[in-house]
């Protein structure tokens, strides 16, 4: 069973920390979602396997989160250039939207390694 707790936990603090690490571009969103990972596998408390599913849902929620922003936000720009410029705008904030949750799940894992790590540290 899923800790949402532990996972809301995990995303703030990959939150809090990937603004911080915006003054070390790469190296501090890679230490970010490593770190949330972490804290999240850690509050779960369910070991390695546990660990590893509660820190992917808190690295993956990060980046759904904003790819929803931004294909609202297209959409609504969208709507300033009238019914046709609505239309691609909602088109194009709908494959951003596909695009996003794809990166998404490829860039949690390395939140789930460190989640993985948090797991068996309990």
């Amino acid at each position: 069973m899923t800790n949402w707790r532990a996972v809301i936990i995990g995303f703030g603090v990959i939150l809090v920390l990937g603004f911080v690490g915006m003054l070390l571009p790469g190296i501090g969103q890679l230490v970010a979602a490593l770190v949330g990972g972490f804290v999240a596998g850690y509050l779960a408390d369910g070991g390695l396997f546990s660990g590893f599913w509660h820190g992917l849902l808190a690295g993956s929620l990060g980046a759904l989160v904003l790819g929803v922003a931004l294909a609202i936000l297209l959409s609504v720009a969208g709507l300033a250039l009238g019914p046709v410029g609505g239309l691609i705008g909602g088109i194009a904030g709908l494959g951003t939207l596909v695009v996003v949750a794809i990166i998404a799940l490829i860039a949690a894992v390395d939140s789930g390694v460190g989640g993985a790590i948090g797991g068996v540290l309990t």
